[in-house]
């Protein structure tokens, strides 16, 4: 199978507002808007997609409806404490402060309208203790 394509879809009873989020805090912009669903491509890179489906549409199958639950999204970039500086200025909702990990990551993670995480990532280099963890060619920072 050859994959053409690749996003999420995020379930919500508010897909107005929630595309608003994405659109303002995250770059996007609307490649297709309708009242139950709006698919949205990054304006940095027309290849990062995401798109948000009013959750009680009869495309869903009926027992999978509802708000989007257990589900983290991660949005890797190059300056996470830029970003952060943005989104707390614009009242973006934290729910786990900018922080450097061992494991090779330096982010924090918002909560958007649905109550969906969003964690802000910027690779750094790994501690000695989780390198070898790494596969050669994948090793942060």
């Amino acid at each position: 199978m050859r994959v053409t394509q690749y996003y999420p879809v995020i379930q919500s009873d508010a897909v107005a507002e929630t595309a608003e989020f994405y659109k303002r805090h995250f770059g996007f912009r609307a490649a297709f808007a309708a009242d139950w669903y709006v698919h949205l491509q990054s304006e940095a890179d027309p290849a990062v997609n995401l798109a948000v489906v009013q959750s009680d549409h009869e495309t869903i199958p009926a027992p999978s409806r509802g708000a989007a639950a257990g589900m983290i999204l991660n949005f890797e970039v190059e300056d996470v404490d830029q970003v952060d500086a943005r989104l707390r200025s614009e009242g973006v909702e934290v729910a786990k402060p900018l922080v450097s990990e061992p494991f090779g990551q330096r982010h924090a993670i918002y909560r958007d309208p649905n109550g969906v995480l969003i964690d802000v990532i910027t690779p750094i280099p790994p501690s000695e203790e989780f390198l070898a963890q790494y596969a050669a060619d994948a090793v942060p920072g």
